[in-house]
C-alpha cells in the first residue's frame, strides 16, 4: 500500500513539475517561418502585449523629446508612464503563455524605465537619460528580433 502511494505521489509530482515548466518558462510557443518564436496567444491577448509595446515607443518618444528640450522632470514623467506601475493587471493566463525569456525582457524593460525616470529627477543629465534610453532599447530590438505575436482564435 504504501509503495503504491509513493509511486502516485510521485508521478503527481512528476504532472505538476510538468506543468510549472510548461507554463513558467516554456510558454505557448512555436517556431515561426522567419525563425523567430511565435508566442501562441488569443486576439485580445495579442493586442494587450501590442499596446504595452505602443506604450514603450511613445514614452521613449516622449523621453528624448523632454531630454532634447532638457526638461528632465518631462523626461522622468515620461519614463515613468512605462516603469513596473505600467503593467497593470495582467491576465495569468497570458503570463502562463509567455516564455521566461520574454517575461525577463519585458520586466527589465519596465525596470529600467523605472530607473531612468528615478536618474533623471535626482541627477538631471539628459545625455545620461539618452544612454540609458539607448541601453534600454537593446531589450526591444531583441524582444523583436526573437519573437513575433499569433493571434490563435
Amino acid at each position: 500500500m504504501c509503495k503504491f502511494c509513493w509511486t502516485v505521489l510521485l508521478l503527481l509530482l512528476l504532472v505538476i513539475a510538468g506543468a510549472v515548466y510548461k507554463f513558467g518558462f516554456v510558454g505557448s510557443v512555436e517556431q515561426a517561418p522567419d525563425g523567430r518564436m511565435a508566442l501562441q496567444l488569443t486576439t485580445a491577448e495579442r493586442n494587450l502585449v501590442l499596446a504595452e509595446m505602443r506604450a514603450f515607443l511613445v514614452a521613449t518618444q516622449a523621453v528624448l523629446a523632454a531630454t532634447n528640450e532638457e526638461d528632465m522632470e518631462a523626461a522622468a514623467a515620461a519614463a515613468k508612464k512605462a516603469g513596473m506601475a505600467a503593467q497593470g493587471e495582467v491576465p495569468p493566463g497570458l503570463i502562463a503563455k509567455l516564455p521566461m525569456e520574454f517575461k525577463k525582457l519585458g520586466f527589465d524593460t519596465h525596470t529600467k524605465f523605472d530607473q531612468l525616470a528615478m536618474d533623471a529627477e535626482q541627477l538631471g543629465d539628459p545625455q545620461y537619460a539618452r544612454e540609458q534610453l539607448a541601453a534600454l532599447m537593446t531589450n526591444c530590438i531583441a524582444c523583436h528580433a526573437s519573437y513575433s505575436l499569433v493571434a490563435t482564435d
